[in-house]
Parts: C-alpha cells; structure tokens; sequence
C-alpha cells in the first residue's frame, strides 16, 4: 500500500511564537533593577528611611521576579518544538507570569511587617539624601517602563485584527510591567513621604505611606494573579470568542438547523485558541471541513476539534 501525503492534515502545535523583544526587554529591566535594589536597600538603611528600605526590598522581589520572566521567555523559546507539550510551551511564560504576582503578595507582607514595626518604634530619618536615592529609583522605574512598553510595542502589540485589546496581552510581560508600576508607585510614595517629614516634621508618615504602597501592589497583584490562574486553569468559557464561534456555527448552518451539544474553548497562545465542539444535525452533508470553513474568519481559533452526529429520525 502507497504512503499516504499526510502533510495537509497536520500542523505545528506551537500557537505562540515567543516574543524575542519582551525576553531581551525584560533581561535588560532585570539587571537594571538589581543594581538599583542594591542601592535602595543600603541607602534606606544609611538614611534610616522605612519607606525607601520598602521600596528597595520590594525592588530585591521585582528582580527575581522579573528574572523569573525572563527565564520563562527562554524556556518557552527552548522547548517550542517539544511534543510533550500538546500545546506548545506558551503557558510556561504565564506560568512565569503567575509566579511574579505570588512575589508580589510576599513584598505586600513584608512592607507591611516593616512599616507597622516603624510605625511603633520611630527612628530618625536623613530626608534630603533619602528623597534624592528614591528620586533616582523613580527615574530608573520610568526607564524600565520604556524598555517594557517599546518590547510590547516590537512585538506587534497594537495589532488587534477586529477583536478587543485583552486577546493579545503578553501576561508575562504584563507580569513584568506591573512589577515595574509597582516600584514607581512605591517610590513616588517614599517621595511623599520623605517629603513630609523633611517639610513638616511628620515623621509617622513614612511608615503609612509604606502601608497605602502595599494595598496598592496587593491590588495589581490580586488583579495579575486573576488573568494568570485563568488561562492556567482554563477558566474562559466566558469569553467573547466563545460567543463568536456559537454565532459562527449559527450564522453558517442556519438558525435551527445545527444544534451545539457540547463546547470547549481554552487558549493555547497569547492570541490563538484551541476549539473542541459537538454537533447535531439532520443535514446528512455537514463535514467537519464546512465547519471549520465557517470559524475561518475567526483567526484566533488556530486549533479546531469537530465532532458531528447526524440525527435522521429525531
């Protein structure tokens, strides 16, 4: 018996290419970070500041934690071809993602510790050269931001193809840039702070603003951890491509005509999904080709999974 051609019914399994721009972004932001850590942390300790050591302890976190995305970049990139993944390696990357919003909750608990211990124990604080470091932290923050934000951009970002921008978020590289905000925010805070102290002698607010720092971070990062588990967990029944392939379904059979009993819709890359459906019908003719014919104009839907039962006498 003659091999068969079986190269127009098979396909690469990798939905997502990798983002080449994001990893030599977030490898740069990385080192950059560590070393403005290095010099928050001494100096919050020399200048006795409770809210520049918070924000150079929550810095030391963003460093791993950004390194952590950077090294999920390179992973997803290494294993792209392996076949043990059914899907390809993307949601290492969210998983990379997921892990830097559980860092973030571990800062939240430690600026907190620190500003209550602070708050009870008063210490003198040197206001000018503190606010000086944090203004230099918030200088390298902006620029980490520009290094991220021109990544996303390299990467195509502005691209939406008709559909809403949430399709196409990188969440390793949101995970990286929230990490970011979160350092700015931290050291506009410490700005105010210090600033108080130095202007008005109100040394208690050091201590708070590292308190209203972290219900901040607590919130982006309930808020990552949320858009993370999702796709890990394949929680988005919920979602607008869910409804375009039932409209899809309905619009190319005819209302009636086709009948959806069973639908699943995860995603398989930043802006690819994988399409499992069941069908009944009376028409004799439908095939599995004339379906995914209809959720062609649905670039999105880059794996389709059709099963169709044909019902003659219901």
């Amino acid at each position: 018996m003659p091999a068969h051609d079986l190269s127009r019914w098979t396909h690469d399994h990798a939905f997502h290419a990798g983002n080449p721009a994001a990893e030599r972004g977030t490898r740069a932001v990385m080192w950059i970070t560590a070393v403005m850590m290095v010099v928050e942390i001494a100096a919050g300790w020399w200048y006795n500041s409770m809210a520049l050591l918070a924000d150079g302890w929550h810095m030391s976190s963003h460093a791993v934690a950004i390194g952590l995305s950077a090294f999920a970049y390179a992973a997803a990139r290494r294993h792209a071809g392996d076949a043990r993944f059914a899907f390809g390696p993307w949601k290492i990357e969210v998983l990379g993602g997921y892990t830097s919003a559980i860092f973030l909750l571990g800062v939240v608990v430690m600026m907190v510790v620190g500003s209550v211990e602070r708050l009870m124990s008063p210490q003198p604080i040197h206001y000018v050269e503190a606010m000086i470091i944090a203004a230099v932290g918030l200088a390298v923050n902006v620029v980490c931001a520009v290094i991220l934000g021109n990544a996303h951009h390299d990467h195509g970002g502005h691209e939406h193809h008709g559909h809403a921008d949430h399709h196409h978020h990188d969440l390793n590289l949101k995970s990286a840039y929230v990490h970011v905000l979160a350092d700015a925010a931290t050291s506009v805070l410490a700005i105010i702070a210090l600033a108080g102290g130095w202007l008005y002698g109100w040394s208690w607010l050091d201590p708070v603003m590292g308190i209203v720092g972290a219900g901040l971070v607590a919130l982006w990062a309930k808020k990552l951890l949320t858009e993370t588990g999702k796709v890990l967990l394949d929680r988005e029944m919920d979602h607008p491509v869910v409804e375009e392939v039932r409209r899809a379904i309905e619009s190319g059979a005819g209302r009636g005509n086709v009948d959806i009993t069973d639908l699943h819709v995860w995603r398989v890359g930043k802006q690819s999904y994988a399409c499992a459906i069941s069908l009944v019908t009376h028409d004799t003719g439908l095939t599995p080709a004339r379906v995914r014919e209809w959720l062609s104009e649905h670039e999105e839907i880059a794996h389709t999974t059709i099963e169709i039962h044909v019902c003659t006498n219901c």
